[in-house]
């Protein structure tokens, strides 16, 4: 059996070529379906990478209580020095807690090429903050200085908005601000800017804070923290690590992403099985007298059926194969810029990763069996007496 399937299949993948048409539209098909599959949860996997990347699991993040981000947390200036000093929070070699106090607001500036604002997080923040996020680097400029209305902007930013350049002047909420420096991080922190957490409260006349960021001291600092906040009656917060927070700020972009990229692999894989039934059903009729010949002469049906499979199964994978290679070379750390939790721009990079080719390789493995199981049958059930009377 191995034998003849091994000699039907031959015959039938050098005779593509004279069936380059009905061929080719498999190929094109699935390679379509691997690419848009692959491109959108590219885009998803680029994101969750941008902001999982940007959480620590030695970093815990203080909100107020029922809180869901930062931009809708507050708390009282006085609790920010309050909790500082709670145990589990590490201490620098001065004895000063290894925190920053921190607060988010919203921010409108323009995009390259656009002439309407996009909305920009704004982050003040404490002295102790670049300590608390060493991927942080300058790349361009220096730190901004406490005191001063000066920002230092994230790399995604400078690439994507207006004014966002060292020197230039960016005008948000009626006061105007100098960019001094950019800093690039490889996470979310990039869609940022940064200033003086005293000199933002000022201006925009707040009292309070969002967040509180904080080093965890040692494995067991989380809960020390916790247990810690939630035993004094003065405090009503929630305590997380910056991975989970991060983590949890994706959930729903993951799923909204997610359920499209099936909807849509799912309506373009019923015209790809379409497609290669009628390609595979052409392919059999124009073969049947060659098939009916080698039926004649011993060979058996499971091997016609299995050299028609294997036909198709070879059309599916050279697609699914053109399908990645295309979502890659289009795709892979191209950068865009999209509305996150906060309704603020979150800049990020798709990525085209070893799981998603596989996974979308899969797909198009799976759709030639569907698309040649049926013309397989047919091709081994077709009579020997009637075939060689067609053509």
């Amino acid at each position: 059996m191995f034998k003849q399937t091994s000699a039907i299949t031959g015959l039938n993948l050098k005779s593509i070529p004279e069936r380059w048409g009905p061929s080719l539209v498999i190929v094109i098909g699935l390679a379509g379906v691997v690419a848009v599959f692959t491109a959108l949860l590219a885009m998803v996997t680029g994101f969750e990478s941008t902001l999982k990347s940007t959480g620590r699991e030695d970093v815990a993040v203080i909100m107020r209580g029922g809180s869901d981000s930062e931009l809708n947390s507050g708390l009282p200036r006085d609790q920010g020095t309050l909790i500082k000093q709670e145990p589990g929070i590490r201490k620098d070699d001065d004895g000063q807690p290894l925190a920053s106090a921190e607060m988010m607001f919203i921010a409108e500036i323009a995009k390259k090429g656009d002439k309407t604002g996009s909305n920009v997080t704004v982050r003040g923040v404490e002295p102790k903050a670049m300590k608390l996020r060493p991927q942080m680097k300058l790349v361009e400029g220096r730190m901004f200085e406490t005191g001063k209305r000066e920002l230092i902007v994230g790399n995604g930013v400078a690439q994507q908005f207006d004014g966002a350049k060292v020197g230039q002047a960016l005008r948000f909420r009626g006061s105007d601000w100098t960019v001094v420096g950019i800093f690039a991080s490889g996470d979310a922190n990039d869609s940022e800017l940064w200033c003086d957490v005293e000199v933002a409260q000022t201006t925009f006349n707040r009292q309070g804070y969002s967040s509180l960021r904080a080093q965890l001291d040692g494995p067991n600092g989380l809960q020390t923290l916790k247990d810690a906040l939630s035993a004094d009656p003065r405090f009503a917060v929630d305590v997380t690590t910056e991975l989970e927070y991060y983590s949890g700020q994706t959930r729903q972009f993951r799923q909204q992403i997610g359920f499209l990229a099936g909807v849509v692999t799912f309506i373009m894989a019923l015209g790809a099985i379409f497609a290669a039934l009628n390609s595979m059903y052409a392919a059999v009729a124009t073969r049947s007298r060659e098939i009916a010949t080698l039926r004649a002469i011993g060979f058996g049906g499971l091997p016609v059926v299995l050299s028609v499979m294997i036909e198709s199964l070879v059309l599916a994978l050279i697609g699914g194969a053109l399908g990645a290679v295309i979502a890659y070379l289009l795709f892979n750390n191209f950068s865009v810029s999209t509305l996150g939790q906060n309704f603020t721009q979150v800049v990020f990079a798709f990525k085209v990763t070893p799981a998603l080719v596989v996974r979308g390789l899969i797909i198009a493995v799976a759709i030639g069996m569907i698309g040649g199981f049926l013309p397989a049958i047919r091709a081994a059930r077709l009579p020997v007496t009637t075939a060689l009377r067609e053509l």
